[in-house]
């Protein structure tokens, strides 16, 4: 099982770049990216519990990091965790993923989410109501972009006639297209059209769900967790479980605190593997 990393990339903690030559120095396969585009202040939408950590409002761009990221490095695979596709035309987010995946070599892993945010979606033009349907076309007509010369989409929320839009990914037919989430129907989305499930890492429930998915399956598809402890007893239920990464949330601050939540968890993957 692979190991990686996840970050908000924030203003005000270690660059995006920096945190990925040391991820790709310290020997971890991959780093992934969250994204939110703003937070809106009247906060209605109830956030798990506790308050809403500040960084979700301080981040960079997220195809701006991922390029700062890919720049800084030559084997990391980097990816969005996840990209708001709902909050993004998908002409422009698919020319985005195709730039990015051709820089970095082939690098770029598309993790994609409908979000829980229904004021920072409804910013966007986009009714929380439908948002998973939007989703589905969204994914869909990139799809047709990234793999047609001439691409054209007609759907309920997505429709366009004939385009050219280069570069195509370096990643054939395109990178891979992992859902993230844990809500009831998120295997449902994974069967449609994704390539991989990311699901937030929780105590109980991910491992009989992607058992059940794989049952379900018709194709290849693979596993991976975001959000897991530094806990090496949950690393080997993973990796028992045949997912393939699991990434380790980091905090955004200063170098000298990234680099003890490193320490943390590769000293878990350590005793994981015997060392």
């Amino acid at each position: 099982m692979d190991t990686g990393v996840a970050y908000f990339a924030t203003h005000d903690a270690v660059p995006p770049g920096a945190l990925a030559r040391l991820a790709e120095d310290r020997g971890h396969e991959s780093l992934f990216f969250a994204e939110h585009t703003h937070i809106p202040a009247s906060r209605e939408t109830a956030f798990g519990e506790g308050d809403l950590p500040r960084r979700y409002w301080h981040t960079y761009d997220l195809f701006v990091t991922l390029t700062s990221a890919a720049a800084a490095t030559r084997r990391l695979r980097v990816g969005s965790g996840i990209c708001l596709v709902v909050q993004r035309d998908p002409i422009i987010t698919a020319k985005e993923v195709a730039s990015v995946d051709v820089l970095s070599g082939g690098r770029f892993e598309f993790g994609v989410g409908a979000g829980w945010n229904r004021e920072e979606m409804a910013n966007h033009g986009t009714d929380p109501r439908t948002r998973m349907a939007l989703m589905a076309e969204r994914v869909e007509a990139m799809k047709a972009i990234w793999t047609q010369d001439e691409a054209s989409y007609h759907g309920d929320f997505v429709d366009f006639d004939r385009i050219w839009s280069w570069p195509k990914p370096a990643q054939r037919p395109y990178p891979p297209v992992i859902v993230g989430g844990n809500g009831p129907t998120v295997t449902n989305r994974v069967l449609a059209f994704g390539d991989a499930w990311m699901p937030n890492y929780a105590p109980e429930g991910i491992l009989d769900r992607a058992a059940e998915l794989r049952a379900r399956a018709d194709r290849h598809l693979d596993l991976m967790v975001i959000g897991v402890p530094a806990d090496p007893a949950v690393l080997e239920g993973f990796e028992a479980a045949g997912f393939r990464r699991a990434l380790h949330w980091l905090p955004s601050a200063p170098l000298s605190t990234v680099e003890r939540a490193f320490d943390r968890f590769e000293s878990a993957v350590a005793e994981l593997h015997g060392e």
